[in-house]
């Protein structure tokens, strides 16, 4: 079972994918709510290129990093990646004026599926909402 989640956002490609991929973009929208935030992230986007991003609450209380390789990189039109024993596959479609963004993830075992649809599909909602911003 996979896990999917999706946004529009109203921006051209090409800026919804360099906000996608650039670290300095990332630290900006990489958090599921308003008391996290993501403090450095790293891209080496290609085929067996690492990605690692280090999400923290912003109190201080808790910190993990999210880190994997990419596995197959079209470049403003789809990323797939492992980390761990799990995939994620980021799609980007133009549709009018925007473009969809949808993630399709593995899930982890250790928190209820719910709850984690919840969390990306906040994550997106905030990409969505810097990138429309940042026009």
């Amino acid at each position: 079972m996979q896990i999917i989640v999706e946004t529009l956002v109203n921006a051209p490609l090409s800026k919804v994918w360099m906000a996608y991929i650039t670290p300095e973009d990332i630290v900006h929208w990489n958090a599921a709510s308003d008391d996290w935030h993501t403090t450095k992230a790293t891209v080496d986007l290609r085929v067996g290129g690492e990605f690692s991003s280090r999400m923290e609450a912003k109190d201080g209380s808790f910190g993990f990093d999210f880190a994997g390789v990419y596995t197959k990189v079209i470049p403003e039109a789809l990323i797939e990646y492992a980390f761990g024993d799990r995939n994620c596959t980021v799609e980007f479609t133009p549709s009018g004026e925007a473009v969809r963004v949808r993630v399709s993830f593995d899930p982890e075992t250790q928190n209820p599926v719910e709850l984690q649809r919840q969390g990306w599909t906040a994550i997106l909602a905030n990409f969505a909402k810097y990138v429309e911003a940042t026009k």
